[in-house]
């Protein structure tokens, strides 16, 4: 039978050295890498606002067609840092806040006739399509007219009829606009001056326009905060053709 030694076996520990230098390296790497994820978190920030509008688009349009009225999508922008409603006509000097509104006709109309004083749409002849839409991280603004030819569902590969139209940028929804509708709405402490307005048969009025273009467009530019990054590549487009309200979103 072994005799069982007079002195215990130390137990094996960390020196506080090794635990320093253990603690210094993850520090590091948590600097490295926590950038990297709130680059990630930004970008699927601004693919979810990009996806949101397009889908409050293609949801008005279909509404307008199968119950037979009128639909208007309102557009506002203000800061990021703002509390609570603000209320200013465009252009817009807030950013990096996209609210969005969709209200429906009550009775099948589009109420006021195009060609007629300007007036807000009356409340009593409206009913809103859901909750007021708040998107952080977006900018409405101009991408520029796109270079490329293609047909794909790259920035670039995107029709340029927007500004070929009209190059006085009433073919486009941007906060740097001065552009409004005659007819604007309010909603939730909002007021809407700057609209999409979809008819029973799928067509697309720009802010009141009385003739629809062949083609409108939204640029979409990611925000931190209330600054917008300008110099970054994750730009998107909305386009939507006049006659056949039909959208489709471009990328960078």
């Amino acid at each position: 039978m072994s005799e069982r030694p007079i002195f215990p076996r130390k137990k094996r520990a960390f020196s506080l050295i090794e635990l320093l230098s253990v603690m210094g390296i993850m520090s590091v790497l948590l600097a490295l890498t926590v950038p990297a994820i709130n680059a990630l978190k930004g970008g699927s920030d601004f693919t979810r606002g990009v996806d949101e509008v397009e889908l409050t688009l293609n949801r008005a349009r279909t509404y307008a067609m199968t119950q037979n009225t009128y639909v208007w999508v309102g557009f506002y922008e203000e800061s990021a840092l703002a509390q609570g409603a603000t209320n200013t006509p465009p252009p817009y000097s807030g950013k990096g806040r996209v609210v969005m509104a969709v209200v429906a006709s009550t009775d099948g109309t589009k109420i006021f006739d195009d060609g007629m004083a300007a007036a807000p749409l009356p409340e009593a002849r409206l009913f809103p399509l859901g909750r007021v839409v708040k998107i952080s991280g977006v900018h409405l603004a101009d991408v520029g007219s796109p270079t490329g030819s293609g047909q794909g569902a790259a920035l670039d590969d995107r029709p340029a009829t927007p500004y070929q139209d009209d190059a006085s940028e009433a073919g486009r929804i941007s906060s740097a606009h001065a552009g409004r509708t005659p007819f604007p709405f309010a909603q939730n402490g909002y007021t809407f001056y700057k609209t999409l307005r979809f008819s029973p048969s799928g067509e697309v009025s720009i802010n009141g326009s009385p003739v629809p273009r062949r083609l409108g467009e939204i640029g979409l530019i990611p925000t931190k905060g209330d600054q917008v990054m300008d110099a970054s590549e994750n730009l998107a487009a909305i386009q939507f053709s006049g006659m056949g309200g039909n959208v489709r979103a471009y990328r960078r």
